[in-house]
């Protein structure tokens, strides 16, 4: 969770004010990242993926480079950089980096 927060505290509040988890166990120290940072958590309901579809979606495609057979965590960051990149920067009608910027920079100008 501490990396979670490290990456997250970067950003404005604005873009940081809620997270929606699904229910893995990975995510039991909620109240720790609301409590770090001020970000209101929510949890999907269960078996429920169409509550996370861009997760799904792009889980999905890291699949394409990472099979479920992989474990990833003996993998060098470097190892990994190449199919997130890939995965992140896929075309699509945008990206999510760039719905992302775009939706920070109009909050930025509103507020401002």
């Amino acid at each position: 969770m501490d990396g979670l927060i490290q990456v997250l505290q970067s950003l404005p509040h604005l873009a940081r004010r809620s997270i929606t988890f699904d229910r893995g166990t990975e995510f039991t120290d909620w109240p720790y990242l609301q409590a770090s940072i001020g970000t209101q958590t929510w949890f999907c309901d269960p078996q429920s993926p169409w509550q996370k579809g861009t997760v799904e979606n792009t889980n999905g495609r890291a699949r394409k480079w990472l099979s479920r057979e992989v474990n990833p965590r003996p993998r060098s960051h470097r190892d990994l950089q190449s199919p997130e990149r890939n995965a992140t920067q896929m075309p699509r009608l945008q990206n999510t980096a760039e719905v992302f910027r775009q939706k920070l920079l109009t909050q930025i100008r509103r507020t401002g």
